[in-house]
C-alpha cells in the first residue's frame, strides 16, 4: 500500500504575517517558489499514481514547481472558511476574543465570498478526500497539495481521531511534506513537517 503525501503549498505574504488566509487565493512568494521547487526531486523519486490539489492558486503552483505531473483540483482540499475572521491574524482576532481557540471556538459568518466554515463541515471535506484516496493507495502513493489547517484535519482523521485532535499538531510550515501511512492496517504518520 502506498503513502499519502500531504505537501503543504508554499510560503505567501498571508502565511509569513500569519493572516488566515482561508478561500482568499493568495501568490506564492519567491520563497514559497523557490521551496515548493526544492521539493521536486524528493517527489520525483516517490511516483504518485495520483495527484490532487487546491484549486487555489498557491496550491496548484506548488504542485507546479514540484514537478507534479497530471494533478486534478479538488475543492474539498481547499482551506477551512476563515468567515469574518479572513485576513485577521489570531491576535487581532483575540483582541475581539479574548482567549479565542479556532480548534475551540470557530469562526463568525463572513460575506458571501467567506460565509464561513465550522470544524465539522471541515472534517466532511476531509473524509470525503479520504473515502475517494484509499482504492488509489492500493496502487501507490498518491500526492495531495493543501493548506495548513486543511492538513491537520486531514492527519487525524487518517488516524480515524475526532477533527479536534487537529490542535495536537503542529502547524506544518509552507512548502513541507508529510506522509500518512498504513502498518498491519493501523494508520499513522510516518513523517510530519518535513522541508
Amino acid at each position: 500500500m502506498g503513502e499519502l503525501i500531504v505537501i503543504r503549498h508554499g510560503q505567501t505574504e498571508w502565511s509569513l504575517s500569519g493572516q488566515h488566509a482561508g478561500r482568499t487565493d493568495i501568490p506564492l512568494t519567491d520563497a514559497g517558489e523557490a521551496a515548493a521547487k526544492a521539493l521536486a526531486p524528493r517527489l520525483a523519486r516517490r511516483h504518485p499514481v495520483a495527484v490532487f490539489s487546491s484549486p487555489l492558486s498557491r496550491a496548484m503552483r506548488t504542485a507546479e514547481l514540484a514537478g507534479l505531473a497530471g494533478v486534478r483540483p479538488d475543492p474539498d482540499l481547499m482551506e477551512w472558511d476563515y468567515g469574518g475572521y479572513e485576513g485577521l491574524t489570531a491576535a487581532q482576532i483575540q483582541e475581539m476574543r479574548p482567549g479565542w481557540d479556532l480548534w475551540r471556538d470557530g469562526v463568525i459568518p463572513g460575506g458571501d465570498d467567506h460565509p464561513g466554515e465550522q470544524l465539522q463541515q471541515v472534517a466532511a471535506r476531509t473524509d470525503a478526500v479520504l473515502d475517494r484516496m484509499r482504492p488509489l493507495l492500493d496502487e501507490g502513493d498518491v500526492a495531495v497539495v493543501a493548506h495548513g489547517h486543511l492538513a491537520r484535519v486531514l492527519t487525524v482523521r487518517w488516524l480515524g481521531l475526532d477533527a479536534s485532535a487537529g490542535r495536537l499538531l503542529g502547524h506544518p510550515h509552507p512548502g513541507t511534506l508529510s506522509f500518512l501511512a498504513t502498518e498491519d492496517g493501523q494508520p499513522f504518520i510516518a513523517a510530519w513537517n518535513v522541508p
